[in-house]
């Protein structure tokens, strides 16, 4: 049993992205599937998908690479864990590295970008950073 699921999702991939792995499985879950689709809207990877049955399914996400082979994501930080929450209200959101990287971040409405938050003035937990 992990005691942090997101954190193994992001340790996943932070994985097959250093071995340059076209893809990789990960165990299925709603906020997995709201962090695998914001990554798809902000241009992280290429897409997801669901494969596997019941009672165990499992997200395929595609990792997205250079035409180079340059790797799309350099940098995946979880940022809240079990142990130590933390929320940012929606003005308090800043833009990582000028913009050039997002925030993920859980809210009321569903798990979105930092960039979706400002916009329709949301706040919630922050999950991880991304560059």
């Amino acid at each position: 049993m992990l005691t942090d699921p997101i954190s193994d999702m992001l340790t996943r991939i932070r994985n097959a992205v250093a071995i340059e792995r076209p893809y990789v499985d990960i165990p299925a879950s709603k906020v997995k599937r709201g962090l695998a689709d914001v990554l798809k809207r902000e241009g992280y990877v290429w897409d997801w998908k669901e494969v596997g049955d019941a009672p165990m399914p499992q997200l395929r996400i595609e990792l997205k690479y250079g035409p180079s082979g340059e790797r799309v994501i350099q940098h995946i930080k979880r940022v809240s864990s079990p142990g130590r929450r933390v929320y940012r209200k929606s003005k308090d959101l800043r833009p990582v590295l000028n913009g050039l990287g997002i925030t993920i971040i859980s809210t009321s409405h569903g798990v979105v970008s930092d960039r979706e938050a400002r916009t329709r003035n949301l706040g919630g937990e922050v999950l991880c950073e991304i560059w």
